[in-house]
């Protein structure tokens, strides 16, 4: 044999020369793209699965993410006890053959697991173990590609050029899939027909590899039947996450959204329209005036000057609402994460009649982006600032509470502006309002604590806050409210003794305490 023809056609033990052609080369490297890619959209989606039914965001990714990859590399060790003592085509042969099967047992397990977390959080089990047992089984099925790929290329192409290629593709697919889970499968289609999506690929390129090695034609077939299968299903997995998604509720759902942020669920029961995010309460229509003008009265009547308002969060239109009474106000400005929310707001009917189509009103002016980055970045300055985001109970939330966010707020704040807060519940985490108080005295502000009564709630807590020592006592309310009067805004600020204001930490963005205060509370003794 020419020396020249030795790397492309050789004998090993006996065996048959082993030859991979330009196609079924680029075709293995696909496939460890496309491997790759599912893998770590199926990361995130288990990791948002698991906090939008938790909420705790950083635990959930925590073990989707971190026990995905040690299942990997469990699954890359024991990938070495496939074929030992083969080698030469039968090598390959049997290389190639537990690939097939590794990414036909991955696609309907990627596509159901999901589903059956969700139906186990419904059913009250342990969500925490199901999501460790379900990364830990994905996973280590996830960490045999690479290897067997690897070795199959090997053969032919030696371990180093082998492994460089698997590895460039593998990383490519990764990108991929770490891009197309949030922004285009995870909005457009849903969490669990994106499941259902992401489990056809692996069975589709089965199929794909099967046309091009004669020996795993008939395994091809099957991965054809599997993905389109899996493929048609997608669909139906709506009708059924929905009656599951029912079970969590107490009312009828009306309006689901899955946005590229949260999920959006809308219930009605007679005429109590009830708002959730991500699992969570955000509003009642029956009681949630009183939250609102406990929101935003406060802070208007303290202040001489109201015409410019920064609204920060509150996409519902509720606290925009309340804002717009004071006649005086000619400019505000709404910065809100999700324009889903936002469109839900001005949309439904139940909604608008409730936020009076304040978001249409020509003063308002809306803007969709992450009040982190933007309300500092506004070139207006503001009279009043009303803040309204959602609980502190993640890291990604907690840094709107945070003293670096205050400090750079307080350039939007006119000298004898107000700023105003959401504190959580006053009673079950008493530790958080006491925490965004100290906070806010932290960058110089002069912090006025209070609580609302608000049935679907409970005492909930506040925070205004001033450059300036405010004179409560001459706090006056010319605007029409239906829970509010001035003897009652008098005495908001009255606090009960089980309300703790001393003994916490400043919430800064490299050390978010207020997660803690919120979620160790005393919720968990409910």
């Amino acid at each position: 044999m020419e020396a020249n023809n030795f790397s492309e056609s050789f004998e090993i033990t006996g065996n048959k020369s082993i030859l991979l052609n330009s196609t079924q080369r680029k075709l293995l490297l696909i496939a460890a793209a496309v491997s790759s890619g599912c893998g770590l959209a199926v990361e995130l989606l288990l990791g948002t699965l698991a906090s939008y039914l938790v909420g705790n965001q950083a635990l959930a990714f925590g073990i989707a993410i971190g026990g995905f990859l040690a299942a990997m590399g469990a699954g890359s060790y024991l990938s070495q006890f496939i074929a030992p003592h083969l080698n030469g085509r039968l090598l390959q042969r049997k290389l190639l053959l537990a690939f097939v099967g590794v990414e036909l047992a991955i696609a309907p397990l990627t596509a159901l697991l999901p589903l059956g977390l969700f139906a186990l959080f419904v059913v009250n089990g342990s969500i925490w173990l199901g999501l460790f047992l379900v990364t830990i089984l994905l996973g280590i099925l996830a960490g045999l590609e690479v290897p067997i790929l690897t070795r199959v290329l090997e053969l032919e192409e030696g371990v180093r050029e082998a492994l460089a290629g698997v590895l460039a593709l593998d990383y490519v697919g990764a990108l991929f899939g770490s891009l197309a889970f949030p922004v285009i499968l995870l909005p457009m289609c849903g969490m669990f027909p994106t499941a259902f999506i992401l489990g056809a690929f692996p069975a589709l390129m089965v199929f794909f590899i099967g046309r091009s090695f004669p020996h795993l034609r008939r395994w091809g077939y099957l991965g054809l039947v599997l993905g389109i299968l899996l493929l048609t299903l997608a669909p139906a997995t709506i009708p059924i996450s929905n009656n599951l998604e029912n079970n969590l509720y107490s009312a009828p759902i009306i309006k689901r959204v899955q946005s590229n942020y949260q999920r959006i669920v809308l219930t009605r029961k007679g005429q109590d329209v009830r708002l959730f995010l991500n699992g969570d309460l955000q509003l009642s229509t029956l009681d949630e005036y009183r939250y609102h003008e406990g929101l935003v009265h406060p802070a208007m009547s303290a202040t001489p000057n109201k015409k410019n308002v920064l609204v920060l969060g509150a996409g519902d239109g509720m606290a925009i609402r309340e804002v717009l009474k004071w006649k005086e106000v000619e400019k505000v400005v709404l910065i809100e994460l999700d324009p889903e929310v936002v469109k839900l707001a001005s949309r439904h009917p139940q909604l608008r009649v409730v936020n009076g189509n304040s978001l249409e009103d020509s003063r308002v002016e809306v803007i969709n982006a992450d009040a982190f980055l933007s309300a500092p970045a506004l070139k207006d300055s503001f009279d009043v600032i009303i803040a309204d985001f959602p609980d502190p109970d993640q890291d990604i939330i907690a840094k709107l509470y945070s003293e670096g966010f205050y400090r750079r707020l307080l350039g939007r704040l006119t000298d004898k502006g107000v700023f105003v807060t959401q504190a959580s519940s006053s009673f079950f985490a008493p530790k958080v309002i006491g925490c965004i108080a100290a906070t806010l005295s932290e960058v110089g502000l002069k912090v006025n604590p209070y609580t609302v009564e608000v049935p679907s709630f409970g005492p909930w807590g506040f925070v205004l806050a001033s450059r300036h020592q405010l004179n409560l006592d001459q706090l006056q309310l010319p605007v029409e409210t239906r829970f509010l009067t001035e003897p009652i805004l008098h005495h908001l600020f009255e606090l009960p003794k089980d309300v703790e204001l001393g003994n916490v930490e400043i919430n800064r963005l490299s050390h978010p305490v207020i997660v803690n205060y919120q979620l160790r509370s005393r919720w968990l003794n409910y």
